[in-house]
């Protein structure tokens, strides 16, 4: 990794905070994507073209793997890709919310090596780079060190409380809580303000590449549901869900939950 991707990366997503902010979400131009993708407004696009054009002319010889861009074949010929989510939590962003970040992240031959996830709205700026630890606001962060998950405070959507997903039916007693960006998500857990989060429906990389080396380097454990490492610029951009949290939550939900989706 070159020694400058995670400050090119921090650079630009200021920047981007920039262009977001310049909207008003709820009067923005928003429309429906196809195949009941989401929504995406005139920011998420104004946002993604600074981007490719500011990133891709900074690393020439980089792919490009972005929400809010044409995928193509072409980013699995690179060792190197920008994987970029422009506004993750586009709802919370045209509902005029604070809660909506900037993803961004290099991939090097599979792993993540420099990320950053940027809320404009909160002033918040998580950030890591290989082997380098993970910082907010320039702020060294760690895990949690709850030990039992029935006690612990885990980042959890509802449906992922049905007891199908759960060995046995038994849904863990641990308080369950919400943020609308799962980049946001992840970064909470690696800050220690909460224990855990899980996702269990398949996962675009754009949404988690930049949260799973914060999380790494913070010194918590991130996963797929199955309990394998995450591994990026896959032919199909997803992943099988995420699980995270200091090392002791993460495994005792890897036990608790059914190893494949219900």
């Amino acid at each position: 990794m070159p020694a400058t991707d995670l400050a090119l990366l921090i650079d630009a997503a200021r920047e981007a905070g920039e262009i977001a902010t310049a909207f008003t979400g709820s009067t923005a131009r928003r429309w429906d994507k196809p195949d009941g993708a989401g929504p995406v407004t005139e920011a998420d696009i104004a946002v993604n073209d600074m981007l490719y054009d500011r990133l891709r002319a900074a690393r020439p010889d980089y792919g490009w793997l972005s929400e809010e861009t044409e995928d193509t074949p072409d980013r699995l010929a690179h060792d190197r890709v920008f994987v970029v989510d422009p506004i993750d939590g586009t709802r919370n962003f045209a509902e005029d919310g604070h809660t909506w970040a900037h993803a961004l992240a290099v991939v090097e031959h599979g792993k993540v090596t420099a990320g950053v996830v940027y809320l404009p709205m909160r002033d918040l700026m998580y950030s890591a780079a290989a082997g380098q630890g993970a910082f907010v606001n320039a702020t060294p962060i760690a895990p949690s060190k709850t030990a039992i998950l029935d006690k612990a405070d885990i980042l959890a959507t509802r449906p992922n409380m049905d007891e199908r997903h759960w060995r046995g039916g038994r849904v863990p007693a641990f308080t369950r809580a919400h943020r609308p960006s799962l980049a946001y998500r992840m970064a909470l857990v690696a800050e220690g303000r909460f224990d855990g989060m899980l996702t269990l429906r398949h996962c675009w990389e754009w949404d988690i590449a930049a949260g799973d080396l914060i999380l790494r380097e913070a010194g918590a454990m991130c996963t797929d549901r199955a309990g394998s490492p995450l591994r990026f610029n896959n032919p199909r951009p997803t992943q099988n869900g995420v699980v995270a949290g200091g090392p002791l939550v993460h495994a005792q939900i890897r036990t608790a939950l059914h190893p494949v989706p219900a």
